[in-house]
């Protein structure tokens, strides 16, 4: 069995953060995969179905980031799952946006979701982290994860999901390196062109001006399960409270 965990906070008014990719990231596997109804379980959101033939979990812990750690520590005690079992998404903002890495152990990086996580399963647990941009200062980086994704993270969010959603098989197929690969093709071009320092974006909830939604990346004209969840998401405004 896998364990496919998303970090986030829940609640409508996080749902745009950058700290809440993991949430958009499993969001995306559910609805591209055919997976059950999410349910209430193990202090969260869960969902089954398969993956390659492999029975997988969906889990969206509802214990706000800092306590992820319970919600998985409970999954993986029902199950009898090892850390090799559980793959964890989360932003890393010490990877420039859209740069992802997959990688099994390490440390929290600050992060503080993964130190919840470790201490309740270990520390070899699979992660796939999702770069989302540093604000050039320690000091900004809380406001930074806690705010909405700008007009310009789209060009590579979208890809990057799509991608991630499409090729999820393989993590069920244990060929990280082959996921890794795939990946970065899909957003390499979107990557190129939005190359730069990063800022922290406006105020959560806040459009850019002129603008009530977020500009379609290029190249992603269809009107599939993946683009309408995306638009459901970032196309509304939301509170800018934070936690």
């Amino acid at each position: 069995m896998l364990l496919i965990v998303g970090l986030g906070n829940p609640g409508a008014e996080y749902a745009r953060h950058r700290h809440n990719v993991g949430f958009v990231a499993v969001d995306a596997i559910h609805d591209r995969h055919g997976f059950g109804p999410w349910r209430s379980r193990f202090h969260g959101q869960v969902s089954e179905g398969t993956l390659a033939g492999v029975k997988t979990l969906l889990l969206k812990p509802e214990t706000y980031m800092n306590d992820s750690g319970r919600a998985v520590g409970a999954a993986a005690q029902f199950y009898k799952l090892e850390p090799a079992d559980i793959v964890v998404v989360h932003d890393e903002v010490d990877l420039p946006p859209g740069k992802t890495r997959i990688k099994a152990g390490g440390g929290s990086a600050g992060h503080n979701g993964l130190r919840s996580v470790t201490g309740h399963i270990g520390n070899d647990y699979r992660r796939v982290r999702i770069g989302v941009g540093h604000p050039g200062s320690k000091d900004m980086v809380h406001l930074h994860v806690l705010r909405d994704f700008s007009r310009a993270d789209m060009e590579w969010l979208k890809p990057l999901i799509d991608a991630l959603a499409e090729h999820a098989p393989l993590l069920a197929e244990r060929k990280d390196s082959t996921l890794a690969n795939r990946l970065h093709a899909a957003i390499a071009p979107a990557r190129t062109a939005t190359a730069g320092p990063q800022t922290v974006s406006p105020a959560a909830g806040t459009p850019p001006a002129g603008s009530t939604s977020p500009a379609p990346a290029a190249g992603s004209g269809h009107d599939g399960p993946l683009a309408r969840g995306l638009r459901r998401l970032f196309g509304g405004k939301v509170s800018g409270k934070e936690s």
